[in-house]
């Protein structure tokens, strides 16, 4: 699309009726503009210092982050659960899906951590067609317009597959939560947030790998922080 430019000194013409095709194409999910992190809906994190670390002040509502933790089970569900908590726990909630989880998830605790269960569905792919299965399942839950928030476990995840999860997201308006092992931080991923994960005493260490408008680095959490909030 070709645009005039006006001459030395003379003001841009402004029009009351903005050209169609540039609407579209500000519109595209693909599509990202500098200044509008600040604009996109969040979920709290239930952390302060990293509320002020991401961008917009906290998990986003709409589109696919990857959080990747040195093992399964060291901190990366316990990082969530206090947004998944207020999530659920609204009255107009929608569904919490988890995708293939490696542990089996622990009910009382989730309870116990303000989770509403009554809105958390779990599925599990069968072991023969897992990595297939698991993706497909991803993308029609974040794409359904039915979730709030989609977990899943994978161990790997083809960039292209990972660009279908994060455009399904924002179909979906839905917050999409990848959980892949550490060394996937060597692949680039379409991701609008990546976060490392390392454990550390009474908690974990955060560390921001990707970030849209937000900050990046590494910065301690105790779990005893969300605790007396």
């Amino acid at each position: 699309m070709a645009v005039d430019l006006p001459r030395h000194g003379a003001a841009p013409s402004r029009s009351s009726h903005p050209d169609p095709r540039l609407e579209r194409l500000l519109a595209h999910p693909a599509l990202w503009r500098a200044g509008s992190a600040a604009r996109v809906p969040v979920w709290p994190s239930g952390f302060a210092p990293l509320d002020e670390a991401l961008p917009g002040g906290g998990w986003p509502r709409s589109g696919l982050i990857e959080i990747l933790p040195a093992r399964w089970g060291q901190g990366e569900l316990r990082l969530m659960l206090p947004a998944l908590a207020a999530i659920t726990s609204r009255s107009e909630a929608r569904w919490c899906v988890w995708v293939a989880p490696p542990l089996q998830p622990f009910a009382p605790a989730l309870a116990g951590a303000g989770m509403a269960l009554t809105r958390l569905l779990i599925a599990r792919a069968p072991p023969h067609a897992r990595r297939a299965a698991a993706l497909w399942a991803i993308e029609q839950a974040l794409g359904s317009g039915a979730c709030d928030s989609v977990l899943a476990w994978a161990k790997d995840a083809p960039a292209r597959q990972i660009r279908r999860l994060q455009l399904a997201a924002q179909r979906g308006n839905a917050l999409g939560v990848l959980f892949r092992p550490r060394e996937s931080a060597r692949e680039a991923s379409p991701a609008m947030l990546r976060v490392a994960l390392e454990p550390r005493r009474g908690g974990v260490r955060v560390t921001l790998l990707k970030s849209r408008g937000g900050a990046r680095g590494a910065l301690d959490l105790r779990w005893e922080d969300h605790e007396r909030t």
